[in-house]
């Protein structure tokens, strides 16, 4: 390891979320179907800032896959840096702000485009309307790589996200060059099943070529090895790289290392709060595992308590005495 208890680059996609409790007539002013997710644009956006304006204070939070994953291994005492790219604006000093609080190294670029943001509107009924503008996310390039950052790390961390520009992919694609250079092994997360219809070959081409730990649940990889079946899903990953892991709901999930198949069971409730964030905690869960040296079973559980964990709350990040309080259990393991 490079560093005693590993570290963890992650290049993703920065959101701010924003969280404002609204009234159902507001959700018809506004013209939005309560508990969707839409992706909105510029216009709509700058609708909603206004709107919300005029409401309670919102809350602030750093979202968004790869950031959620990297925050949550900092909180289990990881050290771990996020790339990506803000705008310089309002949103984007809270989020730089945020992530110090966080313990996380800051590798964000600035763009002249507008932070990416979702703005979540939650109603009486405690639903969440969720309004994402990716704003200055689109912009990440090859040139906003902190390369020195890269290299001294054990792991590189990033999802399917990145892969809807073509100057993230590239950024991402040097970053796998770099990464591969230097002995830092590849965690791909594919965080999105309809990324698997749009990249399906590129996917699999990505998983068998670059990467060593790959992540997935069961309809993302059910999308990309037109099999309904988790274990089988699993199995035709773990052909392509040396760790494969598709969850698998309420069931658990299945990690295949060097083609032997391991079933983990599930740590959580029968019925979740909130499971905002669950894969990505999970993979936070795996990846301090493997940072601090365990076996698959053994980062498999991990993996599976802290997935289990969050989904016990809204949001998808622990509270700093919650992050206190698992960590010292895992560090018991």
């Amino acid at each position: 390891m490079k560093q005693e208890t590993g570290t963890v680059y992650g290049i993703g996609n920065p959101l701010i979320d924003v969280i404002v409790n609204i009234s159902f007539e507001d959700l018809e002013t506004l013209g939005l179907h309560k508990g969707t997710m839409n992706l909105i644009t510029a216009e709509k956006r700058q609708e909603l800032v206004l709107f919300i304006k005029n409401k309670k204070a919102p809350a602030y939070s750093c979202g968004g896959s790869c950031p959620n994953t990297v925050i949550t291994l900092s909180a289990m005492g990881i050290e771990s840096i996020l790339a990506g790219k803000i705008g310089a604006d309002e949103y984007g000093d809270i989020y730089r702000r945020q992530l110090v609080l966080l313990g996380v190294k800051d590798n964000l670029a600035v763009s002249e485009n507008p932070t990416g943001s979702s703005i979540i509107l939650v109603s009486p009924d405690s639903d969440r309307t969720m309004n994402t503008f990716l704003g200055a996310n689109r912009d990440f390039s090859p040139d906003d790589i902190i390369e020195k950052d890269l290299i001294r790390s054990d792991f590189f961390h990033f999802t399917g996200y990145m892969w809807d520009t073509d100057n993230q992919k590239a950024a991402v694609n040097k970053a796998l060059g770099i990464a591969h250079a230097n002995g830092v092994r590849v965690s791909f997360d594919i965080a999105d099943m309809f990324a698997v219809g749009r990249y399906h070959d590129s996917f699999l081409e990505l998983i068998k070529n670059h990467c060593d730990i790959v992540f997935a649940n069961k309809e993302e990889a059910r999308s990309m090895f037109d099999n309904y079946d988790a274990y089988e899903c699993c199995r035709s990953m773990g052909k392509l790289c040396e760790t494969a892991v598709v969850k698998n709901g309420k069931k658990g999930s299945f990690v295949s290392y060097r083609g032997k198949i391991t079933e983990i069971p599930v740590q959580g409730p029968e019925t979740a709060v909130d499971t905002t964030g669950a894969g990505d905690t999970y993979a936070a869960g795996f990846l301090y595992g493997q940072c601090r040296g365990f076996d698959i079973e053994k980062s498999g559980y991990a993996a599976s308590m802290l997935a289990g964990q969050i989904i016990k709350q809204t949001g998808a990040q622990f509270s700093k005495e919650k992050a206190d309080t698992l960590r010292a259990q895992l560090e018991k393991l």
